[in-house]
């Protein structure tokens, strides 16, 4: 077995345990949304009580991305990736067997500590394993986990949440997890890029509670804590953000290297794969709660009508590599951003009975979303330094990490601030749209040296 297994091509092993780590990482993102109810009602709490759940999980992803980049650097991304990927997969053992919310928001925040480092460093093991010119074909393994998880969290929360219990939401990483986490250890191979790098204390000491402070407050303000706390974290958090930006631009190995912003494709790409993410994750959690409280589904017919936003993002994934060649670059993300807008503003369209308008709708949001996001992925990385990848991963997961918080924040404050009512939730809508539309603007700028005129024949075919 063991033997057979040594046999696999080593990239093919880089891309197995990188959506097996990534989807599991996505999934749990959205998944626990759906079961926020089930969790107040198990464990007699209030709802605002049980945001500690989410709220604590994506602090400490927030916290531990930074210092992933210098990890997977001094220590080898096959070292680091792996002990990150055991800590997650033993924190969803621990979530699954908690007996009150106390222990399941610590658990919680050790899953987010996991994934907050294991994050960037499987996308620095996925670029450094394949050269610039083979990364379009990538755009199959890049969608499934980063955007067809997110997409499937709300189906099967509402299956476990209705047909088992929520702690299925956790128990089931743990076989998928085990066993690539073996299959890891044993085909992937270790890179050290900088075993002698030094870690950057004053940067940590800025970036860490500052994004934390960050993703509190656009957490807080999505679930209705105390505004005044809220607030004050966030300046907080963007006032040590500010000081982060100064210090780390005139330091000569910084903890985030943003220096790499001078490079045009990754700038670009970023701020445009950051306003999409801002409008999938807010349409993905304003139409959840729009088609629950106002329309009147439940959590498993919502996770229903939410499928075919996966079924569009695979559709998506096998496409765009042909559509790069064919259109380039700007054209691709410029379509694909402006389908995303069209198909976040027809979810007002939909009804309280019109089930497949709104599965076609979610089918054109998927598509639409996926077609940009791969691309978008590839783009960045196109001009980058093999040196620079690990900088450039843990740069890129800060980026969909405020974004997809951010995304989650601007549709709650919106349906806050619009009053009850079915209004409120066509407004966030068209906000999220808005978002897409600046994708549009900012995708006409890309260049097109970045386009492949074909994907290269891998040897023996």
């Amino acid at each position: 077995m063991a033997t057979a297994l040594r046999r696999v091509n080593p990239q093919v092993a880089v891309c197995v345990c990188y959506v097996a780590a990534m989807f599991m990482n996505g999934m749990d993102a959205t998944i626990v949304n759906v079961a926020l109810p089930a969790l107040v009602e198990d464990f007699s709490v209030s709802a605002s009580s049980a945001s500690a759940v989410n709220v604590g999980y994506l602090v400490s992803l927030a916290v531990c991305i930074p210092v992933s980049g210098w990890l997977g650097d001094r220590y080898g991304t096959k070292r680091v990736f792996l002990y990150a990927f055991g800590v997650f997969v033993f924190a969803s053992a621990l979530c699954g067997l908690s007996g009150d919310l106390l222990q399941l928001t610590l658990a919680r925040i050790l899953q987010g500590a996991g994934g907050g480092v294991m994050s960037p460093v499987a996308l620095t093991l996925l670029f450094r394993a394949y050269p610039p010119a083979e990364r379009i074909r990538l755009s199959r393994v890049l969608l499934l986990p980063t955007a067809v998880a997110p997409a499937l969290g709300p189906v099967l929360g509402g299956f476990f949440v209705e047909h088992l219990t929520w702690r299925w939401g956790f128990f089931v990483n743990l076989p998928v997890g085990i066993a690539a986490l073996v299959f890891g250890a044993l085909l992937l191979r270790e890179h050290v890029e900088a075993p002698d790098k030094r870690f950057d204390l004053p940067g940590f000491a800025l970036a860490a509670p500052g994004l934390g402070l960050v993703v509190f407050s656009l957490e807080g303000i999505a679930t209705g804590a105390s505004a005044a706390v809220s607030w004050l974290a966030g300046a907080t958090g963007l006032v040590l953000l500010g000081l982060l930006v100064r210090a780390q631009l005139r330091t000569e190995h910084p903890m985030l290297d943003l220096r790499l912003f001078a490079d045009d494709h990754f700038r670009r790409a970023s701020l445009i794969l950051f306003t999409c993410l801002v409008g999938f994750l807010g349409t993905l959690y304003g139409f959840t709660l729009m088609y629950q409280v106002e329309l009147g589904a439940s959590a498993w017919e919502t996770g229903l009508v939410t499928l075919p936003k996966a079924v569009g993002l695979m559709i998506a994934s096998q496409l765009v590599g042909w559509a790069h060649r064919r259109f380039g670059p700007r054209l691709l993300i410029a379509v694909a951003m402006f389908g995303a807008a069209l198909s976040f503003a027809a979810m007002n369209l939909i009804g309280p009975h019109d089930v497949w308008m709104a599965a076609f709708v979610q089918l054109a949001s998927g598509f639409f979303v996926g077609a940009a996001t791969a691309e978008l992925q590839v783009v960045a990385f196109m001009t980058i330094d093999k040196t620079d990848t690990g900088g450039a991963s843990t740069l890129f997961n800060v980026q969909r990490q405020v974004g997809s918080a951010l995304g989650v924040a601007i549709t709650a404050s919106v349906l806050a601030a619009s009053g009850p009512g079915l209004g409120s939730y066509h407004l966030a809508m068209l906000t999220s749209a808005a978002f897409a539309i600046i994708g549009v603007l900012l995708a006409l700028r890309v260049t097109e040296s970045v386009v492949l005129q074909r994907e290269p024949v891998p040897a023996g075919r």
